[in-house]
């Protein structure tokens, strides 16, 4: 074997990029604070040897945060991710891992060196086949056991500071669920109940897209490890003037179970799925982290919420007022914030005026309130699977956002903004680290592209004409043995033709040279051509 192609196999199998690596949560690494485990693919820490990437000290900003979390010291998601690990890889060129043994987004193969552009496409774009091998690979990865990383299941000072490591196994699918319970959870201050709420790593802030849009990419990329499919893409639905939720049908996303409003209907896979960390007031007053156990059925009731809180969904013209907005964050960079970008689309602000409200959800925060289930609580709503859809297209148009707007790095807040959501500030809980203001940039420097913000050339190849031509791929046996019969039956024909013809020539040379009998008797009113019979 090629040494290019070992090294892409060495790649394809290296452990994951999320937190937290198996290597890392060890006492002695707990203890050390320094996450850089070896590369396999030379031996080497961090792939040294390779030039990979090299162990080095992480270093945090020191730019203040707002007012919102006053405290300091309580919480281990603080100046993240220094509680935990204060040495990890740091890769170069398009190297990116824990241990600097993947590629960055976008990138490929052996050395990394392979640039690629993937397409996210509509769920309705999709081909049957298609959406079956989506709906598939989610229940894969719900089932799934992940081999590379585990959750942690306590704080710091819990684990003794580290000497007695708590974590437990987790799905590939239930992973992500419970990183975007870990990114919102409430901060515990000490005692029964006693937690902050007003924070939040991922939302209500300028992180909200920039998280989400890294998380995505990630998901993305712990499928295709999964399957081995690299061409998988997340699809989106484009929610914009819809009357109800149009994936919730068996054939997608489950449609409503006949027994129970509230549960998916027994026809979908979806039906057997179990959630987790959806029980945020149980964890406080216990002063506990979910642990990933199953918590119940995976609930969902489209269209029976409160009307008063969502008079409708989302339409065509308040995506667009929302675009029109040329501010990516103001004022105190939170949920109050007025003519921000952010703020709007995430559903805090109205569309149409750009001032902030409340008692209602918009925009972003309206599609998880108009699912009445699973899907309404932040901390749990990524139990549900819509919950990538809907994403999807929320990153599709933050996409439009940055394209019209072309903003600068320097329109990304970079200090006091509320804890966790400054421009330096790195995400939580990623290992290895991407600080949120990296994530202030257009999807084609990050591989990927949304098939309707494509030119109309490119979306017809990759919204029509290609659906149809995997489908051919698909069914091009059956192609092939029908135009092969269709062939044989035409030969058999053509030859009885011929066939017929000539003797029909022949019997004509025959009664030139003065054939005896007629072919056919005939009577004497009737013509000569009477028993010339046509084919």
């Amino acid at each position: 074997m090629s040494l290019p192609l070992l090294l892409f196999f060495i790649q394809f199998w290296s452990p994951s990029l999320q937190q937290f690596p198996r290597p890392c949560t060890t006492p002695d690494v707990l203890q050390s604070k320094r996450c850089c485990p070896v590369w396999p693919g030379d031996g080497s820490v961090c792939g040294s040897l390779s030039g990979r990437g090299f162990c080095q000290v992480v270093t945090v900003s020191d730019l203040p945060d707002g007012p919102q979390y006053p405290h300091s010291g309580l919480d281990d998601r603080e100046r993240w991710p220094l509680v935990f690990y204060n040495q990890t890889c740091q890769c170069a060129g398009n190297y990116m891992g824990f241990d600097c043994g993947e590629c960055k987004f976008g990138y490929f193969g052996a050395n990394c060196g392979e640039r690629r552009e993937s397409v996210r496409r509509n769920i309705f774009q999709l081909s049957v086949s298609e959406r079956q091998r989506f709906i598939s690979y989610l229940n894969l990865a719900k089932t799934t056991i992940s081999p590379d990383y585990v959750i942690v299941t306590g704080t710091y000072a819990q684990m003794n500071n580290g000497s007695t490591p708590m974590f437990t196994d987790i799905s590939v699918y239930d992973l992500f669920v419970w990183m975007h319970y870990y990114v919102s959870r409430d901060a515990l201050l000490g005692g029964p109940g006693n937690v902050w709420a007003d924070i939040d790593f991922a939302h209500e802030s300028a992180a909200f897209l920039p998280w989400h849009r890294v998380y995505l990419l990630f998901w993305e990329h712990e499928i295709r490890k999964l399957t081995g499919d690299f061409n998988f893409t997340i699809p989106y639905w484009d929610w914009r003037d819809a009357q109800d939720c149009q994936v919730c049908t068996d054939e997608l996303m489950g449609a409503r179970s006949p027994l129970n409003p509230n549960l998916i209907s027994p026809s979908s896979v979806f039906s057997s799925w179990k959630v987790i960390c959806s029980q945020p007031e149980d964890y406080n007053q216990r002063e506990v982290l979910c642990d990933g156990s199953p918590e119940g059925p995976l609930l969902r009731n489209p269209g029976n919420h409160n009307p008063n809180r969502v008079p409708r969904l989302p339409t065509s013209a308040d995506v667009e007022s929302v675009l029109s907005l040329t501010e990516y964050e103001t004022g105190l960079m939170d949920r109050r914030a007025n003519m921000s970008f952010r703020n709007a689309l995430e559903g805090f602000a109205s569309p149409e005026t750009g001032l902030a409200v409340t008692g209602q959800s918009l925009m972003h925060n309206s599609l998880h309130v108009f699912m009445n289930g699973s899907m309404s609580s932040v901390q749990g709503s990524a139990n549900d699977p819509i919950f990538l859809l809907h994403h999807a297209f929320i990153d599709s148009i933050f996409e439009q956002w940055l394209r019209r707007h072309q903003p600068p790095r320097t329109h990304y807040p970079t200090a006091n903004a509320p804890i966790g959501h400054n421009d330096g500030f790195y995400m939580v809980p990623f290992i290895p680290l991407y600080r949120n203001g990296d994530y202030f940039l257009s999807t084609k420097a990050l591989g990927y592209e949304y098939a309707y913000l494509q030119d109309p050339s490119q979306r017809f190849v990759q919204e029509f004409l290609t659906p149809y031509l995997e489908q051919a791929q698909q069914i091009w046996r059956w192609l092939l043995a029908a135009g092969l019969l269709g062939a044989a039956v035409a030969g058999i024909i053509a030859t009885i033709i011929t066939v017929a013809c000539r003797r029909r020539l022949k019997r004509r040379k025959s009664s030139a040279y003065g054939e005896r009998q007629p072919l056919l008797n005939s009577s004497g009113e009737e013509g000569s051509t009477s028993y010339q019979t046509t084919l």
